[in-house]
């Protein structure tokens, strides 16, 4: 029984390594780290995997290797199994990347519309769409902004609404100040670029932390104390190349989520890398919408400001 299931445990060591280092996997080689963090918690499926194994092979010294992975993914995402949502806040915030290629606009405005958002961000607007999506939401929504590709809509007057470069060489992120009735509250739209997993370069995701980067800095040196940012950022927040923008703010769905608020793609959420995260507010809850005509979730969050 204990020189049984050797090589499943072997397999059950390298899985916790891997968990518990996954920080000190390198990013020069196709930015192999980075991929590895962004499906990070689907690692725990071998875990079940290896424990029926040494289950059906006897095994007492796989059964005991197994729970060094368990113990590690627990560790690392346990927080996420529970339910951390509270009743209250006063700002409901939405975003969501609408699709170029969305079959069905109209449909997604309405449907956006219907959450009952006090503020609402989109990525992925095309110019030919602009103003359809600017016609459907304007009943709800008397104030908006759409700089380059990513739009504000807001129930509350916005002020220096402004471009934010984020180094792409076109406007793709936004800043805009929204006057609710419990203050100011700095509001960044943000579509970082898309990456890909390619056979011959890895994990392609050089502008992406490039413009992470630049995003980052701009939250730094905002000035007012409330700030959310509403976006497509193309990572999770186990991705270190967002560390920039993620060191210095919070994740609602991480504080105040239930599950793990996977957003991409809509199809089957694999990924959460749509993100509202916050700085000087206090998220009270935050969920995935159902699907609409995009291949990404819209997310929401209830917050508290101060």
């Amino acid at each position: 029984m204990w020189r049984r299931g050797l090589v499943t445990a072997a397999f059950a060591v390298a899985l916790a390594l891997v968990l518990f280092l996954h920080s000190d996997v390198p990013n020069r080689i196709g930015n192999l780290g980075s991929l590895l963090e962004t499906f990070l918690p689907w690692f725990g499926l071998a875990v079940p995997v290896l424990l029926a194994v040494a289950l059906i092979r006897r095994s007492a010294t796989a059964l005991i290797a197994v729970l060094l992975p368990a113990v590690v993914w627990l560790n690392l995402f346990g927080g996420l199994l529970g339910t951390k949502s509270a009743a209250g806040g006063d700002l409901t915030v939405l975003t969501h990347n609408v699709n170029a290629q969305n079959p069905d606009p109209d449909g997604t405005a309405r449907d956006l519309v219907a959450a009952g958002a006090d503020i609402v961000a989109l990525e992925e607007l095309p110019e030919s769409q602009q103003r359809r999506y600017a016609k459907d939401l304007a009943a709800a929504y008397r104030y908006h902004s759409v700089q380059g590709t990513v739009g504000l809509w807001s129930k509350y007057p916005l002020h220096g609404v402004r471009p934010v470069d984020i180094r792409m060489g076109w406007t793709r992120a936004m800043r805009a100040a929204v006057s609710t009735p419990h203050g100011q509250v700095a509001v960044y739209v943000a579509h970082l670029p898309s990456v890909r997993v390619k056979f011959d370069a890895g994990f392609t995701a050089g502008q992406r932390d490039r413009a992470a980067g630049a995003l980052g800095q701009a939250i730094a040196h905002e000035p007012l104390q409330s700030v959310v940012l509403l976006g497509d950022l193309n990572g999770t927040m186990n991705d270190r190349a967002l560390a920039s923008v993620t060191a210095q703010m919070r994740s609602t769905q991480g504080a105040a989520g239930d599950g793990f608020g996977f957003s991409w793609p809509a199809s089957f959420p694999m990924a959460r890398i749509d993100q509202i995260l916050v700085k000087g507010v206090e998220p009270k809850s935050s969920w995935t919408l159902p699907k609409t005509g995009s291949d990404h979730l819209p997310v929401a969050a209830r917050l508290q400001l101060p």
